[in-house]
């Protein structure tokens, strides 16, 4: 994590502790040749593709685009993962689900899932730690992440800095499964995926 960003997180566990509360990080910053595997593994059908729904795809009977945009629906594609900024996080409750039973699945945040208290004390208490969820339904291309939380006042600048043009050198030059058809498409996916995003809310955090 950024410095600032893991400040602002330790604060956060304390506070959540304090009511109660636990709270872990299971992936913070990752980098592209990271996401290049996790993309690509889907890509290839090595790694399992879920649809909005939470419900498994078969990878080999979708067309190039389906493909493109069901593994995005969950998972970014290499250079544009909020994770790569090191502001972003993705937490869970470790008194009730252990990190190797964790599936960062939408019914895990749900009532009656391990981690429902965490997200709802998430949803009294994030931003007043400057946090918030960017992945929400009907406001971000991504599907809802309730356990993906972004450190506004770090991860706000970076991503307004967001360069397409350095995006498609590097994806060129990369050994990127579906490449052709992510380049003839790049524009759209980077407007649907990476700029559309739930907005923090304005009030400052606290800490």
């Amino acid at each position: 994590m950024r410095p600032g960003t893991a400040r602002a997180y330790l604060a956060m566990k304390e506070a959540a502790a304090a009511d109660g509360i636990a709270m872990a990080v299971t992936s913070s910053y990752r980098d592209f040749e990271r996401q290049l595997a996790i993309w690509n593994g889907k890509a290839e059908g090595k790694r399992p593709i879920l649809d909005a729904n939470g419900q498994p795809l078969d990878a080999k009977s979708l067309s190039d685009n389906a493909l493109i945009d069901a593994i995005l629906l969950w998972s970014a594609l290499p250079g544009c993962s909020r994770h790569h900024l090191g502001t972003d996080i993705d937490v869970y409750a470790p008194d009730n689900i252990s990190r190797d039973a964790l599936k960062l699945e939408l019914p895990e945040y749900e009532p009656h899932g391990p981690c429902h208290g965490l997200s709802c004390w998430l949803d009294a208490n994030a931003n007043r730690f400057g946090f918030f969820r960017p992945y929400q339904a009907g406001k971000s291309g991504v599907s809802p992440e309730p356990w993906h939380l972004s450190f506004a006042p770090e991860a706000e600048p970076l991503m307004a800095g967001f360069d397409l043009s350095a995006l498609a050198t590097h994806l060129e030059r990369a050994p990127l499964a579906l490449k052709s058809a992510v380049l003839l498409r790049l524009d759209e996916l980077v407007e649907r995926y990476v700029r559309f995003y739930a907005a923090p809310p304005v009030t400052e955090p606290s800490v």
